[in-house]
């Protein structure tokens, strides 16, 4: 008798795996110093945390996660499965992903700016994360608990449910978004990177962010730029070659002063 793996078992642990082993290829390919945003040393230097401590955080931070998919999948069992009995066309599969990439895009910018905004939420929470003032790959989730759970956990969840997705094409959304984060925060700017091609939202753009002069701009992620231009948070950039190798984002002139 053959062993079955469920959809919901999928869903909420393939995101997972799809982390740390995305996380591996940008450690390795960090070693390349031509294409880095900041150096190997600034790195080591400039963090305000050790790297097993971000691991710590990032596997509490999942446990969480991997929990409350469980019970999400669980409690919309009966819609999951009626929906996942249905063929869904391509157009409602594109349809799907687009509504999921915006709702939790427009969860993300709210949530993120307002974590900035309120200086009780920045020291206690979210100023966790901002230690890592040189971002890389498998430190991208790594947050203080309570914006885990805001954030990623429950914006996920809303996207799931607002885009009426079954958990099988969850699957494919929420390892989507997995890789566009490591991405967002691998520190690396690689020739050919089809997220560079095809989003404005990237490493550099989220890079200007974690910068002490970018904090108040670029609160967009993961996918898109609209929220911030909307709204007066974008921040442009240029992308300028250092002389010691590898690439800087640097704010246009009219944020320099600012």
């Amino acid at each position: 008798m053959g062993f079955a793996i469920s959809d919901e078992l999928l869903g909420t642990v393939v995101p997972i795996v799809v982390y740390w082993i995305y996380s591996g290829i940008y450690v390795c390919l960090g070693s390349f110093e031509n294409y880095r945003l900041h150096s190997k040393a600034d790195e080591d230097e400039k963090n305000l945390v050790s790297k097993q401590t971000v691991v710590k955080g990032v596997l509490l931070q999942q446990s969480v996660q991997a929990v409350v998919a469980i019970l999400l999948f669980t409690l919309s069992g009966s819609d999951a499965g009626a929906s996942a009995q249905q063929s869904s066309s391509f157009i409602t599969l594109v349809r799907q992903f687009v509504t999921a990439m915006v709702v939790l895009d427009t969860w993300q910018y709210f949530l993120h700016r307002y974590m900035h905004e309120n200086k009780l939420l920045y020291r206690h929470v979210h100023s966790l994360h901002h230690r890592l003032v040189v971002p890389y790959a498998f430190g991208a989730l790594y947050n203080h608990p309570v914006e885990g759970l805001l954030g990623d956990t429950v914006g996920g969840a809303l996207s799931f449910l607002l885009s009426g997705m079954s958990p099988r094409t969850s699957i494919f959304f929420f390892s989507f978004a997995t890789i566009k984060t490591v991405d967002d925060h691998c520190g690396l700017m690689l020739p050919g990177n089809p997220f560079h091609i095809f989003f404005r939202n990237n490493s550099a753009y989220h890079d200007i962010h974690h910068q002490l002069y970018g904090t108040k701009y670029n609160f967009s992620q993961p996918f898109f730029v609209m929220w911030d231009r909307i709204l007066g948070t974008y921040m442009p950039y240029s992308l300028e070659k250092r002389a010691e190798g590898g690439f800087e984002a640097r704010p246009t002139k009219e944020f320099k002063d600012d």
